[in-house]
């Protein structure tokens, strides 16, 4: 939830002005729905909690949300039993998102920012991974990458919503440390977004700067571009990037999102090429490269389907959804309980409620498959946290007529 709304909030920072009156609006909203549940998980100093429900029980059970009976356990970390990683990424949502409400809601934005800089001091000053400190989170929500990268990630944020050049300095004395050439970008990962971030205050600066955010993020683009000498990405024969793991359409949408969003930093400086070892990539390929995930996501691919619910003519069925795969409390009054679920759940009828919007996990194999199959989680799950930078995406070409 908290990369969700971070990545939400940074499409509505950057590119709301696309979104039009009439959805600029339902975007803040679903903003806040997420910021004020984060403001209550963090009430209590040093304090966060983390998660509600025990994934075991719940992943066992097949039930209607209003029908769920499985503990509703809540979970949290302390001073002593810390999770940096999760609690700077609350930190992270609440400083986007208080960029974000600055202007609408003025007050609400201020209380935001002085909670992200709260549970930021509580992430950096208390440091472990919650993957030790709360046994309920491996296997399902297991950190890979460490936390560091959060850390920097949360800095990252707070300096943009306040310019308190402490924070730049936090993350300049660090960044390199924990930065790889082609790193990935993810609700796990955020070492390219950190750099993408940043890049446009050290563009701003002018090239006298040693800032190394430029250079990095060049790099992340030298990595992905297929054309590129230093290209490190697969791609399916349909031209989606392509990583084997849990939900593969992550990686194109978010890595589409820091190429959009880094070539309209290029942009805004002036800047029309990107050197990748002797080859010169011009800016506007970047937007060409992410237009071109973004059609393949919506129908232009091999098996001419949109991996976006509701959207075009072919499009996802079976997808792992209990609100959706289950029929609706109108057409079925009675308690669904925990094992009466699973004829449902493994019944090869198409979803009686179709989740428009929502996008799936994508192509399971690397060869532009997809089952549709319920079962397969990977391929058939939605997951906020890819409809969250597509936002942006879909935004900044609806306003740039591409």
């Amino acid at each position: 939830m908290a990369f969700t709304t971070t990545m939400l909030a940074w499409s509505v920072v950057e590119y709301g002005g696309g979104m039009g009156g009439a959805e600029l609006p339902h975007a803040l909203e679903a903003i806040r729905w997420a910021t004020d549940f984060l403001m209550k998980a963090t009430s209590e100093p040093n304090v966060v909690y983390i998660m509600v429900g025990d994934p075991n029980s719940d992943h066992n059970c097949w039930e209607r949300p209003e029908d769920m009976d499985t503990p509703r356990t809540s979970y949290q970390v302390n001073v002593t039993d810390p999770g940096s990683e999760v609690s700077a990424e609350i930190a992270a949502a609440l400083a986007a998102s208080s960029i974000a409400f600055k202007d609408s809601e003025p007050s609400y934005s201020k209380s935001l920012l002085q909670r992200a800089a709260q549970v930021f001091e509580f992430a950096d000053k208390f440091r472990s991974s919650y993957n030790y400190s709360t046994k309920a989170v491996c296997p399902f929500y297991c950190d890979f990458s460490g936390y560091e990268d959060e850390l920097l990630w949360g800095a990252a944020w707070l300096y943009k919503a306040t310019n308190d050049v402490r924070h730049l300095g936090y993350v300049t004395k660090n960044i390199n440390k924990i930065w790889t050439a082609g790193s990935s970008f993810g609700w796990d990962s955020k070492h390219a977004g950190i750099n993408v971030l940043l890049s446009k205050y050290a563009l701003s600066e002018g090239s006298k700067n040693n800032l190394p955010f430029i250079s990095n993020a060049d790099t992340l683009v030298c990595a992905v571009l297929p054309e590129s000498p230093l290209s490190r990405e697969t791609f399916t024969p349909g031209g989606l990037i392509y990583q084997k793991q849990m939900v593969s359409m992550q990686r194109p949408v978010s890595l589409s999102f820091l190429l959009v969003t880094y070539a309209t930093y290029l942009g805004q400086s002036k800047r029309t090429t990107i050197d990748c070892d002797g080859k010169a990539i011009a800016t506007s390929r970047l937007i060409e490269f992410a237009k071109s995930q973004v059609d393949y996501i919506l129908g232009n691919n091999p098996m001419k389907m949109s991996y976006m619910v509701g959207y075009g003519d072919k499009y996802p069925q079976r997808i792992q959804h209990r609100g959706s795969s289950l029929p609706s409390i109108e057409a079925h009054p009675q308690h669904i309980g925990c094992k009466d679920g699973t004829p449902y759940f493994q019944s090869p009828k198409p979803n009686p409620n179709i989740l428009i919007g929502a996008l799936v996990g994508g192509p399971n194999d690397g060869t532009d498959h997809f089952p549709d199959d319920r079962v397969d989680a990977g391929q058939s799950e939605p997951v906020t946290y890819l409809n969250a930078p597509f936002v942006g995406l879909l935004a900044y070409l609806k306003a740039n007529s591409h």
